[in-house]
């Protein structure tokens, strides 16, 4: 049913289309962009990178009789509302896809509604006019830029305002470089070019960015018999003049709808992070700024696709990066502009090699193999995965090797290789380097795991654990974050962080058990646990930060030190349950305590979504990136892990 509180309480609250080529389409309930990033068709041109923001969004009215219904409220600098009042919205939801209800003068509603086509990248619009007593006439104004999404646009000599058109539908090139945009309608256009200037995004204005951005608006389209039907445009990147946008609106809408009612609980949101990249699918970090980084997608796999059963993708996903190992790593960034990749990761890797892991395991359960070459699958993952363990034995870069006590030690000076990756300028926030510890507990993973396909690690792997449980445990409790720190022999740096909680829990094989695991589980309970996730430092250390706020130097300074992430709550669930037996009244208590502030978190920020953060201090606000493919993922692997057979 309409969910109207969104409008009262959370008008800032963003939601989310995406295609499967790394496009998407973004707003807030309020129908106010907040952030560049807020479009109505923003397409990737080389999937899923070289994204561009082709049309940033529309003005909408009714007319009739000399009277004028904003339909759309627009931001401007330094300030300025308009329309001032604001709008008469009734109702908001956004299952299956955004719709708002918006009252009229004469007793009736008009009901817009817009939704992504997966598989083609278009965008839909519709409005609905229901129990009207007038002939109100609809009027659309798109807005359009022609930029990448990280820019802003400004007004300019070069915008190419004419258009070709037919009948209701046209095709502008408002850049030479860039597609082309078509809007194909149900209505009339006509030609009437004007620059909309000093558009306010209060994002990225608090974010301490570029905020102003000028938008072109080359025409107008009118719907004149609302009475008789909806209105309908539909938004495309490339020329198109000769479809028909009503039938074709509505074979869109039920195609979507079908697909969307077949996908249960949070497998519609988690299917916007599975996108093409090249001959196969990669996973997208996160919208709307992130594109697919290596660690993300292997952390993000496990649920999005693993744990929802969706094997055939997370084949595809796998398949594809397993082609992309060299000397020894897998990329940890691919650059929008198609430069060289980035390796900057000691831990992608090795979780490419925990979701291989987890894929064939749930691929043997489900007879998966048999309909898949599962032999030639295997083999072509197990040649990844053991260049992998054997570039890490040996060395590789940035001084990633096993040590003579078979842990392994990464990092030279000015380079960030754990998930702890803040950088600002010169100054790496956590550098980390020796011994991390989750890294040790993925690198013993990663030995027992290559031993499917090889014995020869059996004495590695024996040597390595040994040496964690003798190195690691703190005097204070818990376990140190990082031994031989600086690659000093015998150095640590005790921080309380949560990366210990991985050496009990969120990874196949625990590294630890008995009472010092149990330890671990309650030192982070007791010091990190929010109810958003865990803070990356505890607030007793003297560099804790409570607030993930302010400028980018600020931002980067308080990501790692003290800023919760959702993401890290499936590796303690799991470490939690363990240490407890994973009994069903373990498992009931795990449900009660951890999953509802998460599930009543969907509904706030991004919605049907996790955000990538949290703050550190109560009450928890959230921050970061809206829409974070680990933070769903984790999510759906937490229900899973508290359901009772």
């Amino acid at each position: 049913m309409p969910r109207a509180r969104f409008i009262l309480n959370s008008p800032e609250a963003e939601w989310l289309e995406a295609d499967g080529l790394g496009g998407f389409a973004s707003g807030t309930v309020s129908g106010i962009r907040t952030r560049r990033y807020h479009a109505l068709l923003l397409s990737a041109t080389t999937p899923p990178t070289g994204r561009v923001v082709l049309v940033n969004g529309v003005e909408a009215w009714l007319e009739d009789a000399g009277e004028k219904v904003a339909l759309t409220q627009q931001l401007y600098a330094p300030d300025v509302l308009d329309p001032p009042a604001g709008l008469c919205l009734t109702a908001f939801t956004h299952d299956p896809w955004p719709r708002w209800t918006i009252g009229l003068p004469d007793g009736g509603t008009i009901v817009h509604e817009i939704f992504l086509a997966r598989d083609s990248g278009e965008t839909v619009l519709r409005w609905d006019v229901a129990g009207a007593a007038r002939p109100w006439r609809l009027r659309v104004r798109p807005l359009l830029s022609g930029r990448d999404y990280h820019a802003l646009h400004r007004e300019n000599q070069v915008f190419a305002f004419h258009a070709q058109s037919a009948a209701g539908n046209v095709t502008w090139r408002p850049y030479a470089h860039l597609p082309a945009i078509s809007a194909l309608s149900n209505g009339f256009y006509a030609v009437a070019p004007e620059w909309y200037r000093n558009f306010l995004y209060t994002q990225e204005r608090d974010r301490g960015l570029d905020a102003i951005e000028d938008l072109a608006a080359p025409g107008v389209f009118t719907f004149d018999d609302l009475a008789s039907g909806a209105a309908v445009m539909i938004l495309r990147a490339g020329d198109g003049l000769s479809v028909r946008a009503g039938p074709h609106a509505g074979m869109l809408a039920a195609y979507e709808r079908q697909r969307r009612a077949a996908a249960p609980g949070l497998a519609v949101a988690a299917r916007s992070y599975l996108v093409d990249r090249g001959a196969g699918l990669t996973v997208l970090a996160g919208f709307p700024w992130f594109t697919d980084w290596g660690r993300d997608s292997f952390i993000a796999l496990r649920g999005l696709a693993i744990a929802t059963g969706w094997l055939a993708e997370a084949e595809a996903v796998l398949l594809e990066w397993a082609g992309t190992v060299d000397q020894g790593m897998l990329p940890n960034r691919f650059p929008d502009d198609g430069g060289t990749p980035e390796f900057n990761a000691v831990d992608a890797s090795l979780w490419f090699i925990i979701a291989v892991h987890e894929f064939l395991e749930a691929a043997h359960s489900h007879e998966f193999e048999a309909a898949h070459s599962h032999e030639l699958v295997q083999k072509r993952l197990g040649d990844a995965v053991m260049a992998i363990v054997e570039g890490y034995a040996a060395g590789t870069r940035f001084g990633i090797v096993a040590d003579v006590d078979g842990l392994l030690r990464a990092g030279v000076p000015g380079v960030q290789l754990t998930w702890m990756d803040a950088k600002c300028g010169d100054w790496v926030v956590t550098p980390r380097m020796g011994k991390p510890v989750e890294v040790q507990a993925l690198w013993i993973n990663a030995l027992r795991i290559a031993r499917r396909w090889s014995d020869r690690w059996v004495s590695l792997e024996a040597s390595a654990t040994a040496a964690f449980a003798q190195r690691f445990a703190s005097p204070a409790g818990g376990l140190y974050d990082v031994v031989d720190d600086g690659h000093v022999a015998g150095a640590v740096d005790a921080s309380l962080r949560p990366n210990q909680i991985f050496a009990v829990g969120g990874l196949p094989f625990a590294v630890l058990d008995g009472p010092i695991a149990r330890g671990v589980v309650d030192v982070v309970e007791r010091h990190l646990l929010t109810p958003m996730g865990l803070r990356t430092l505890a607030p007793t250390e003297p560099a804790y930060v409570g607030r993930y706020q302010g400028t980018p130097a600020e931002r980067d300074g308080a990501y790692h030190q003290g800023t919760a992430w959702p993401w890290l709550l499936g590796a303690f669930v799991q470490a939690w349950l363990r240490v407890r037996g994973d009994t069903g009244e373990a498992r009931r208590e795990a449900a009660d305590r951890f999953l509802p502030p998460l599930l009543a978190h969907l509904e706030t920020a991004g919605l049907g979504h996790v955000s990538e953060v949290a703050d550190g201090d109560a009450p928890h606000e959230p921050g970061g990136c809206p829409f974070q493919a680990w933070s769903l993922g984790e999510l759906i692997r937490i229900q899973r892990m508290v359901q009772i057979s």
